[in-house]
């Protein structure tokens, strides 16, 4: 039998002690058997170094006798009564035991009794009420460990896993035992260090978190029928909560759910350039910005066909937030659609001195009535370059978003829901659809 140097076994006892691991543990670390780590620190916690150093004894008969009735009466293990009692070996109680029920142990009590009672047998007294009481303490503990070992194997065998029980899954059977058994004896069981188990724990807070943020990004892209992307998803969020969020976070996980914008992809096309009209100059030569309402508008035409029917729409927006100030439909292009929509969007402002009129160089803007209408009202007008869309882009995107936002997704079956389609939408797009240039904000939000 291999003997061990007092030394080394207070090592392995500290090491228990201390929780940088179960006894299963320490055998891989230390080359020492279970049975001899577990009989250390009993024999430890009890008798303390002097229960780890090497002792020579003669027990009497009467001392055996002894033993075995303690254990008889508290139902102990024989390693728990011969830590109690300072006996080294805990093998030594099973043998007294076979030797007690074969008969033999009388017999050897009655040869001590005609010899002379040895020194030793003086130092294996019964031990004090101090040790019994500590053995009662370690008993205990002993029996909650065994405890929280038991209901762990039971959660764990009610899991039915064929795989291999990962670090996640030992963290959260534990988080449900904690409240029940000491935290201490279900990781010695589970074999989880402590460090592991608190990130494991804070690693499932996120997951709910994340659980969380993936329904109120759904709940935002469905309110908006799929119109939104990441971006315009976060600044909703931002303005719903008071902590911000990450615009890549949201990305992310918008892949994760496989969400993603149904607007079109926005394209470059090559353009011919001209020149302006000889009349009217380009006065806004592309520069969109604008400081107050009423400063800068732009208008145009736009055509919709369903189904062979066709659908105009004229419309004028504000430079300074995107609002479409006024807009007429007619079922064909006709100056009175033209003249109308700029007699509407005059009627809302009294100071036009200072404002600017941009659009193409489509037929209706050339016509002399138009132009009155401009010059009575104090407007200077402005046209874009000839075959040139990107000097009224501004006008332009807005069409372009009006028909993937709405004309591609809901595909109108008539004229009719087509005309009320686009009074709603352009409801929603003035009062409700965010910006991100308007810093989050809807167009009539950020003018108010």
């Amino acid at each position: 039998m291999k003997k061990y140097q007092t030394e080394f076994k207070l090592k392995v006892v500290k090491s228990f002690m201390a929780g940088d691991g179960g006894a299963k543990l320490l055998v891989r670390q230390w080359s020492v058997p279970e049975e001899k780590i577990r009989t250390w620190v009993s024999h430890y916690r009890l008798h303390g170094i002097d229960g780890l150093r090497p002792k020579r004894c003669t027990y009497s008969a009467q001392f055996k006798l002894q033993v075995l009735s303690h254990q008889d009466r508290e139902q102990l293990s024989s390693r728990q009564v011969a830590a109690i009692y300072d006996i080294r070996n805990p093998n030594q109680v099973v043998v007294w035991r076979r030797n007690l029920d074969q008969g033999r142990l009388q017999a050897i009590e009655n040869e001590k009794e005609e010899r002379p009672k040895m020194k030793l047998e003086s130092r294996c007294a019964v031990p004090s009420k101090n040790v019994a009481a500590d053995a009662a303490q370690t008993l205990r503990e002993e029996n909650e460990r065994l405890r929280a070992e038991v209901a762990y194997l039971k959660k764990l065998q009610a899991m039915n896993s064929v795989e291999e029980i990962s670090c996640a899954d030992k963290a959260r059977l534990i988080a449900g035992l904690r409240h029940r058994h000491k935290l201490a004896y279900l990781l010695q069981v589970a074999d989880l260090p402590r460090s592991t188990f608190y990130y494991q724990c804070q690693a499932s807070q996120r997951a709910d978190q994340q659980s969380a943020l993936e329904a109120r990004i759904r709940t935002v892209y469905d309110e908006h029928k799929g119109r939104y992307g990441y971006r315009r998803i976060t600044a909703a969020l931002c303005n719903a909560v008071v902590e911000p969020i990450n615009h890549k976070c949201v990305q992310r996980l918008m892949r994760k759910m496989g969400l993603r914008a149904l607007i079109r992809v926005k394209k470059r096309s090559r353009h011919v350039l001209g020149v302006s009209d000889a009349h009217v100059p380009n006065v806004l030569q592309r520069d969109f910005r604008a400081t107050a309402p009423n400063q800068k508008w732009a208008t145009d035409v736009t055509e919709f066909n369903v189904n062979g029917h066709k659908l105009y729409l004229s419309a004028c927006m504000d430079l300074y937030n995107g609002e479409i100030v006024a807009y007429r439909m007619a079922r064909r292009p006709v100056f009175e659609m033209v003249s109308s929509m700029l007699e509407a969007a005059l009627a809302r402002t009294a100071c036009t001195g200072e404002l600017i009129v941009h659009s193409d160089q489509g037929w209706h803007y050339k016509m002399q009535p138009y132009r009155a209408m401009l010059v009575q009202r104090g407007v200077k007008q402005s046209m874009s370059r000839k075959g040139n869309c990107f000097d009224n882009a501004a006008i332009e995107s807005f069409f372009g978003t009006l028909k993937a936002e709405y004309f591609r997704l809901a595909a109108p079956d008539s004229l009719d829901t087509l005309e009320a389609g686009v009074h709603e939408y352009i409801h929603y797009y003035n009062h409700e659809r965010i910006k991100l240039r308007l810093s989050g904000l809807s167009p009539v939000g950020y003018r108010l």
